[in-house]
């Protein structure tokens, strides 16, 4: 599991820095500076929630069960809340009016924040022992 996590976590890095770059760079052209800035902000959380697994998969004492509820949470939290951002960033230059997916965004959200209050309350009960 902990491979997984941490694989996971590089390829959130990845994706965050090749998308930054993409924002920065060539998305200027194509979108409004809010539409921009707002592709940022996508960004910026998931390079967030790349650190997060990673520290997750290097914590020692974290019970896999822990490991697996916290990883599928924040991978849910990323893909829905970042991803949903992406798409409503781009919206002015596609087809598809992506503002009626807008909904999934604050469900990405509590994914993360699901991810986060989890690991929390775990550790918490971990040093009660």
């Amino acid at each position: 599991m902990k491979k997984t996590i941490l694989i996971t976590a590089s390829l959130l890095g990845f994706l965050a820095v090749a998308l930054g770059a993409f924002g920065a760079h060539g998305l200027e052209k194509l979108v409004t500076p809010d539409a921009v800035a707002t592709f940022e902000t996508g960004v910026r959380y998931q390079m967030y929630h790349a650190f997060f697994p990673f520290i997750l998969g290097s914590l020692p004492g974290i019970a896999e069960k822990t490991q697996r509820i916290v990883y599928g949470l924040v991978l849910i939290g990323v893909v829905f809340f970042s991803f949903s951002i992406y798409l409503l960033a781009l919206n002015e230059i596609t087809a598809f009016d992506f503002r009626t997916l807008g909904f999934i965004t604050p469900i990405g959200g509590t994914f993360l924040l699901a991810a986060w209050v989890y690991l929390g309350v775990q550790i918490y009960k971990s040093t009660l022992k």
